[in-house]
């Protein structure tokens, strides 16, 4: 293989320095908690007997305790188009794992919700909190200590990296993370992103962008653009714990029900019952993490991602920083284009070459590690082969050599940009990170007097009466983790496309998220210190003028004195009820910065 490249060598050198400590005990407990052996046996008569007791033919497998027993952790709900599929995956998982002499149990769900359900709405304020449940949801699903290896079925923004969290910390189990694909091609995306725009304006009414909204999310599977789910799935090929190829493979055909099979067979090989034991914990090391930031970068995708990987890789005891991912961007080629950073959706990228042709580039530009563990095996390289299906079974051969489409996905050698776009952005307003992929480059650069909102619906009220007529720096602050569960702003996105559209320059800077989705509007987003508890955007005011620089990698308030003055104390008081906001009250009191990921049990 190629000599790997220094920048990546130097950032996970210095990852692996920075958690030695961490990582070193996280080992030690994983190590001693494999000692145990089969966990089964450790359970009284009476504790088997309540697990065996609905499991018919299986009970005296289970009882016997010679062969692995598969649990299942789900996120099914058939409100999810993308979780919808797996209602049937336990059936076919079970069938499996009788065949190869094992048997399987849904040990529990995890909760599943929608972003784009709840955009805009108050449920947003929950979504984030939701990957830390999903979590804890996932450590009650393995409580019960009768599984010797997990499937992790989960495919969307806050349940694949809630059920990673869940599965570093029964890392001495191996696990397999099971997708169910993106839905088949609807209305191009870009045909959406101009009839949002349109009604944003008021150009047209409801009627036709529901028809538009409609004809975009249209069957089972994840939407089609690459935003945070698909980033995800990304994710799981570049860290090893989904099967080569099966990310992109759409819902309901004979290859991906194969592929579930395989990945079946695939987690029964790998316990500590047969002759190839691969728990979790020796797959997500820091060279797993790097491969997976790297491939962040080199698809373009979700900044939700720089907050979920900080707290995936603390699970494991692995730990990152902003710094990290801006060094690893700068040193990663942008090698493909998928909405919103180009035209194509997933079924195009995946036609085109996908992610195997993708990792096979890096491979050979030095830019992943290749001597990785995998619960396909030893090594990255088994990733850029491609699944076929050969007599209802899968069957893996070379993956494609050339793109098929080089305005979807091209050559490390020949890239759509020299880097992947992440800038980290650092100055007197606090530390944030901005995704340039999608914006102009005369936009890299915003200088511009403020406007200063504490919500989202006040920005768009202010745009609907006409006064955004001047450039301008959006500031939408209280939107931290703190003050409200740090809400995706991504309903911002038309308003502040049409403004940009009318040839005006438009920044926003905020403490919240906003996604990959974000595209071409110039966004500071994960502003940390957040503004609760008197960070520096608490002392931003009206008229302040403000310097967003991606290319210095700089965030500053320039009026003299701005620093001396008293924060801003927020009216809070209806962010604490309604929709189940009571709830998480202990949520939002004890957690984390969102550079270090925004965790509440990481």
């Amino acid at each position: 293989m190629p000599q790997l490249n220094d920048t990546v060598a130097r950032v996970t050198d210095r990852i692996r320095e920075r958690s030695h400590k961490s990582r070193s005990t996280y080992l030690s407990r994983m190590a001693q908690a494999a000692e145990e052996g089969p966990r089964r046996a450790h359970l009284t008569c009476g504790n088997q007997a309540h697990a065996y007791a609905a499991m018919g033919a299986d009970q005296n497998r289970l009882a016997e305790g010679r062969a692995p027993n598969l649990g299942i952790v789900s996120a099914y709900n058939d409100m999810l188009s993308a979780h919808q599929p797996f209602e049937r995956f336990p059936d076919l998982i079970r069938a499996t794992a009788r065949e190869n002499g094992a048997t399987a149990q849904v040990a529990g769900g995890v909760p599943a919700m929608c972003d784009g359900v709840t955009q805009g709405q108050v449920g947003m304020e929950l979504s984030l909190f939701s990957r830390d449940v999903i979590a804890l949801a996932t450590g009650v699903a393995l409580s019960h200590n009768t599984f010797d290896v997990a499937l992790y079925l989960g495919v969307c923004d806050k349940i694949v990296p809630g059920l990673i969290i869940g599965a570093a910390t029964f890392g001495y189990i191996p696990g397999v993370f099971l997708p169910a694909g993106p839905m088949t091609s609807g209305l191009p995306n870009d045909e959406k992103a101009r009839v949002r725009k349109e009604f944003a304006q008021g150009n047209i009414g409801r009627d036709e962008l529901m028809k538009a909204e409609m004809a975009s999310y249209h069957g089972p599977g994840t939407c089609t653009f690459y935003g945070t789910a698909n980033s995800n799935q990304m994710l799981m090929e570049f860290m090893g714990l989904h099967l080569p190829g099966a990310s992109f493979v759409n819902p309901n055909t004979p290859l991906r029900d194969a592929l579930t099979v395989a990945g079946t067979e695939a987690a029964l090989a790998n316990t500590a019952l047969g002759n190839d034991y691969r728990p979790v914990s020796q797959i997500l090391d820091e060279r797993a993490f790097v491969n997976g930031i790297v491939g962040l970068m080199a698809t373009g995708g979700s900044t939700n991602l720089v907050l979920h990987l900080p707290a995936m890789a603390r699970a494991a005891g692995v730990l990152l920083t902003l710094e990290d991912f801006d060094e690893l961007s700068n040193a990663t080629p942008l090698l493909a284009k998928v909405y919103p950073n180009g035209l194509a959706d997933v079924n195009h990228f995946h036609a085109a070459g996908g992610l195997g042709y993708m990792i096979g580039q890096l491979l050979e530009a030095g830019l992943l590690h290749e001597d990785v563990k995998t619960t396909a095996g030893d090594g990255l390289n088994l990733y850029t082969q491609e699944p076929k299906l050969r007599d209802g079974r899968v069957a893996y051969e070379a993956g494609p050599r050339d793109s098929l489409n080089a305005k979807i996905l091209r050559p490390a050698s020949d890239p759509f940009q020299p880097s992947g776009g992440l800038k980290q952005l650092e100055g007197n307003l606090g530390r944030g990170i901005m995704k340039v992929s999608a914006v102009a480059p005369e936009l890299h650069v915003v200088e511009a007097k403020a406007r200063v909102f504490e919500d989202q619906a006040s920005v768009k009220e202010a745009f609907q009466k006409g006064e955004f007529t001047e450039d301008t720096v959006v500031v939408v602050r209280f939107q931290g983790p703190s003050a409200n569960g740090m809400p995706e702003l991504h309903n911002l996105t038309p308003t502040l496309a049409v403004l940009l559209d009318r040839g005006l320059k438009v920044a926003l800077v905020t403490d919240g998220r906003m996604s990959g989705a974000s595209g071409k509007v110039p966004a500071a987003i994960h502003v940390s210190p957040e503004a609760l508890g008197a960070g520096p955007l608490s002392k931003v005011q009206d008229g302040d003028l403000i310097r967003v620089d991606a290319s210095a990698g700089t965030l500053d308030n320039l009026t003299t004195g701005f620093a001396d003055r008293p924060a801003r104390t927020p009216d809070l008081s209806d962010n604490g009820h309604g929709v189940g906001r009571e709830l998480f009250a202990p949520f939002r009191q004890l957690v984390g910065n969102a550079e270090d990921g925004a965790g509440v049990v990481v």
